[in-house]
């Protein structure tokens, strides 16, 4: 045979060997795990929720320019894996350390973070990326009773609620500025959420007209925990 016949047969039976070898190593998807669960269905009083996508498709820039104000929802319930996304981008862990997605003020974070489902109120432990009930039943009608009747909080299928315990930071920054690092605070935290709302095509809009207290009785808050924004989130309405 041709000595450079036989080179060039030797280096392609190489590259083919090597590219078999590649997609042999190559993880595979699973095709028989479990769908997402719809939030409709989470039954149980605490909720593991799957881990948080680090990598999407959907550019910081494209989130910024599509980032609208969105008050009426279609009734599809979200899944296991948008919600997970939401609550890690509002307060989620992003280092050994305990930082997180928004800045705090002395890495004290005051914020508390609740989710108003049709099944009950939950509240999310982001160390342990998890939600545990803390009341049952549909309570989107008294939140909506007392947040002016906004009907984009019964229409959409959740309702993120930040709350803030201004003690937390008052301890090392006194009571005169810390509402200022608080309130600032639980800006960047919406902020996340719009922003990651927009790259898993959803829409929600910030509220802040509410009845403090009537919202801290309606969710059965406790008595530190203050409410400062509530953030209904769905699948936006043509």
């Amino acid at each position: 045979m041709n000595t450079h016949l036989h080179l060039l047969l030797v280096i392609f039976i190489s590259g083919v060997a090597a590219c078999t070898a590649w997609r042999a190593d190559k993880p595979k998807a699973n095709p028989t795990a479990a769908p997402p669960t719809p939030i409709s269905d989470f039954s149980s009083q605490t909720i593991n929720l799957p881990a948080p996508r680090l990598e999407g498709e959907f550019s910081l820039e494209e989130a910024l320019a599509k980032r609208r104000s969105v008050r009426q929802f279609r009734p599809e319930p979200l899944n296991s894996e948008q919600l997970s996304q939401l609550l890690w981008a509002t307060q989620g862990i992003t280092d050994p350390a305990g930082l997180r997605t928004a800045p705090s003020a002395g890495a004290l974070y005051p914020l508390e973070i609740y989710v108003v489902l049709p099944q009950g109120v939950y509240h999310y432990n982001p160390h342990q990326h998890q939600l545990s009930q803390k009341r049952a039943g549909d309570l989107r009608p008294d939140l909506h009773a007392v947040a002016l009747r906004q009907d984009a909080i019964l229409q959409a299928p959740l309702t993120v609620v930040i709350t803030a315990v201004y003690e937390r930071t008052e301890a090392k920054y006194g009571k005169q500025r810390s509402p200022r690092y608080v309130h600032m605070e639980a800006g960047h935290a919406a902020q996340n959420l719009l922003l990651q709302a927009v790259a898993l095509g959803l829409g929600s809009v910030p509220i802040g007209a509410f009845y403090d207290e009537g919202v801290k009785t309606a969710l059965g808050l406790p008595a530190d925990h203050q409410p400062l924004y509530l953030l209904p989130v769905g699948y936006p309405a043509p």
